[in-house]
């Protein structure tokens, strides 16, 4: 700056100082003067005192001075005589940027009396600023395929000085592909534009160099220059070419790997990726040719990737393509002619031309899995040409009606699940004196075909439930497996419904589908049903899907949910209660009555024992805890009571014990009227005795009638099978006495399960995990019609 500053100078008077004073007005005492910028310290503005008409001898005195801020004033004045002066070099971009006026306000004081006057004085601009650019140069690149008329926005030059001495125009140097457009912003705002307006051709001219400057409106003017480098972005409109019009070489037979056979050569004007030359086999050079020989994608060398065989092929035709790197690829293909030059060294040849490599099991012997093709490219007895399987597998090979091709089929039947895949081996031997042979080996899988049915791991299955279970909960499962696979092994469960009965007892059944769990919808009840029989089905995915079925056998087991029930002594209102009167004179062991209770549940939980549980005096009465009979321990007295009252308790015997009791109120007559009163009472009791037994005889007889029939349909079910037999038997205790009770056994392979009553065989024994209701006994089959029913007797 200090150079320009210097130059602005040299080029003006160093003295000449434009003043001009005006005297706005001399009663305000304000003064404006003009002055350059860039002139030397010391030099003269005006003379304050003179135009502001003060005495010049007094300024001294009264302090003449200039105020101005805390910073250096630019002006100073004489106080002898009153002249402004330059204090400092102005540079009059720093004091006003680029304002269009730039003034600078100076307060002049004097002291006794004090005055204040205004003091203005206006920076006049120089040309002593030249334009300059952001940067020395630019570099722009524009792609090749840009068209006419394409614009590109260049920085504007800048220029310290303002008004007409700031940047006027600009000038491009000459060419014939840009020109310069430029844009008044206003403000002394000139923004530059270069135009194309011819095409761009990278392949001429890569780059272009371009001047611009700008000027200023000084005279002379300044000005500031920019380079401008504007490099051709390359397009992709250049194809390789090839540097001869064909090639032709020729190779000798069985050369080594790697040989090289010839080099292709192709060049690219365009530039980068688009000019990068890569080369490829032709999209027609099939994969046979591929094996043999291969390209170098970069240097185009085209070598030996294996055998060469003049019989195989005398001649090869290889279509080499090159082609650019571009986002657009250009290509030119080119043929390459090889000859192979023969050499006598061949072996048979194997080639499979059809194979499935899937075989279906169920194929029949005699289905054809490969065709066979064997070569020699040798003649005569050299040609010749046998072909066999080395192994002992269920295939075979089979010549056909055209030479050297065979038919390889299948000579057994095949089974997937004993083998699922075969290697066959085909060995080809020719018929010289020297004979070469050669093997070719082959993978047959065999696919697996829906033969196999479910198979349920138990045929039939026996469960057993206490009864009593939770609805909606497990209670047994079946499970079965398919030697199948995929699909053909997915097994799904179903229940059998029989609608001829209606569905009774699969109703209240369902299975999971998917893993054969079988759920309870209610709650079994022994007394209700104590076995029951269905099937299941187990179905594959297959297609067709195949099917097996299985019997479920179903026990219920007991346990004790229902109380002893008194049958007698019942009163007419239907509560537990009877009087029975007996003469005085009976003798010990005397019969009294005997209590008959009844209870629905079997084996340890039907099983009942009677006690005194209320009684008037403990040695006239006796009760049998097994029969219920009451019966006197002594003769009475005169002075016992004529009334005695007596509470039996009745409780079963099941691991939480029920229990009822019978009230028995027993008078003592005189002989005589005992006589008298048992005449009346003998025909109404017989009456009421017989009703009683009437109404018993009905009930065990329903009860026995269920009973055998589901025996009876459970033994001929399993007398229809002969893997398990199942055989329910019931029975009769000898030494019955008149309290009801059951005993019922299961019988289950070479096992019998026993629910036994008040009376066990010797040497039963109980299973474990029964509860302790349930007794394993020797087996004693005789057939599986066997039946014994119990007697159940008051």
């Amino acid at each position: 700056m200090e150079q320009r500053r210097g130059d602005g100078r040299k080029q003006q008077t160093k003295w000449i100082v434009y003043v001009m004073v005006l005297l706005w007005s001399k009663a305000s005492g304000q003064v404006r003067y003009s002055v350059s910028e860039e002139i030397d310290e010391g030099t003269a503005v005006g003379n304050i005192a003179k135009d502001l008409g003060l005495d010049k001898t007094t300024l001294k005195d009264r302090g003449y001075r200039i105020v101005y801020g805390i910073a250096q004033p630019p002006f100073g004045v004489n106080q002898d005589d009153g002249v402004l002066y330059v204090n400092r070099k102005i540079d009059r971009e720093e004091e006003c940027d680029r304002s269009t006026v730039c003034l600078i306000d100076l307060k002049v004081v004097l002291e006794n009396p004090l005055e204040v006057h205004y003091v203005t004085v206006e920076i006049m601009d120089v040309n002593d600023h030249a334009p300059s650019f952001p940067e020395k140069e630019k570099t722009i690149e524009i792609s090749e395929s840009a068209l006419p008329g394409t614009r590109f926005q260049l920085q504007a030059a800048r220029d310290s000085d303002s008004g007409s001495l700031s940047v006027q125009q600009y000038k491009l140097s000459h060419n014939k592909h840009f020109r310069l457009e430029v844009k008044d912003r206003g403000e002394n705002r000139k923004t530059p534009s270069l135009i194309l307006q011819k095409p761009l051709d990278r392949e001429l001219v890569k780059s272009h160099v371009l001047l611009l400057t700008a000027m200023d409106g000084g005279k002379p003017p300044r000005s500031g220059n920019m380079t401008i480098n504007v490099d051709v972005f390359d397009v992709n409109d250049n194809p390789p070419v090839f540097s001869q019009e064909s090639y032709t070489v020729r190779l000798k037979e069985n050369s080594p790997l790697g040989t090289t056979v010839i080099q292709v050569n192709a060049t690219d004007l365009d530039d980068g990726s688009n000019g990068e030359v890569v080369y490829s086999f032709g999209n027609d050079v099939d994969a046979q040719v591929r094996a043999h020989f291969d390209l170098n994608s970069v240097t185009g060398v085209i070598t030996v990737a294996g055998p060469i065989d003049f019989e195989e092929c005398s001649r090869y035709e290889i279509d080499i393509q090159a082609s650019d790197k571009a986002m657009a690829t250009l290509a030119t293909e080119k043929s390459v002619v090889i000859h192979i030059d023969d050499v006598n060294d061949n072996a048979p040849e194997i080639e499979v031309t059809s194979f499935s490599q899937a075989l279906p099991e169920d194929s029949k012997p005699g289905t054809t899995v490969a065709l066979i093709s064997v070569k020699d490219l040798d003649s005569g007895e050299n040609g010749k040409v046998i072909c066999y399987i080395s192994e002992d597998i269920p295939f075979m090979l089979t010549p056909s009606l055209q030479n050297n091709l065979y038919s390889l089929v299948t000579k057994l039947v095949l089974d997937r699940e004993q083998m699922s895949q075969y290697s066959v081996t085909i060995v080809g031997k020719d018929s010289g004196a020297a004979s070469l042979t050669s093997d070719k080996t082959i993978t047959i899988t065999l696919s697996d075909v829906n033969d196999n049915s479910p198979v349920f791991s138990q045929n039939p299955y026996t469960f057993y439930i206490t009864e009593n279970n939770n609805p909606g909960a497990s209670v047994l499962s079946v499970a079965a497996s398919d030697e199948d696979e995929g699909s053909n092994a997915l097994i799904s469960y179903h229940i059998i419904r029989d609608k001829n009965r209606g569905q009774i007892l699969t109703s209240f059944l369902n299975i999971n589908s998917e893993n054969g769990e079988i759920l309870a919808l209610k709650s079994f009840d022994f007394e209700t049903l104590k076995t029951f029989q269905f099937q299941v089905v187990a179905t594959d995915c297959g297609t067709p899907s195949l099917s097996s079925n299985v019997t479920v056998n179903v026990f219920i087991l007991d346990q004790n949910d229902n109380a002893p029930v008194i049958l007698y002594p019942v009163s007419s209102n239907g509560s537990a209660e009877g009087v029975e009167e007996i003469p005085r004179n009976v003798n010990a062991g005397h019969l009294v009555t005997k209590v008959r209770a009844y209870d629905a549940d079997i084996g340890y939980n039907g099983w009942l024992l009677f006690s005194l549980q209320e009684v008037t005096d403990h040695s006239l009465f006796g009760l049998d805890r097994y029969t219920g009979q009451i019966r006197t321990l002594r003769s009475f007295t005169e002075t016992d009571e004529a009334e005695h009252k007596l509470v039996i308790l009745v409780k079963d015997n099941g691991n939480v014990s029920l229990s009822a009791t019978a009230t028995v109120i027993v008078r003592l007559v005189e002989p005589k009227e005992a006589f008298a009163a048992s005449d009346v009472q003998s025909s109404a009791k017989d009456d009421e005795e017989n009703n009683v037994t009437l109404y018993l005889m009905i009930t065990l007889g329903s009860v026995s009638l269920l009973f055998v029939i589901s025996i009876i349909v459970l033994i001929a079910m399993q007398c229809s099978k002969s893997t398990t037999d199942y055989t329910s038997k019931y029975l009769q205790e000898t030494n019955y006495d008149g309290t009801l009770c059951h005993s019922i056994q299961y019988r289950s392979g070479d096992k019998r399960y026993m629910l036994v009553g008040p009376r066990m065989s010797i040497g039963s024994t109980i299973v474990p995990g029964s509860n302790a209701n349930t007794l394993v006994l020797p087996d004693r089959r005789q057939t599986c019609g066997e039946v014994r029913l119990i007697s159940k007797i008051l």
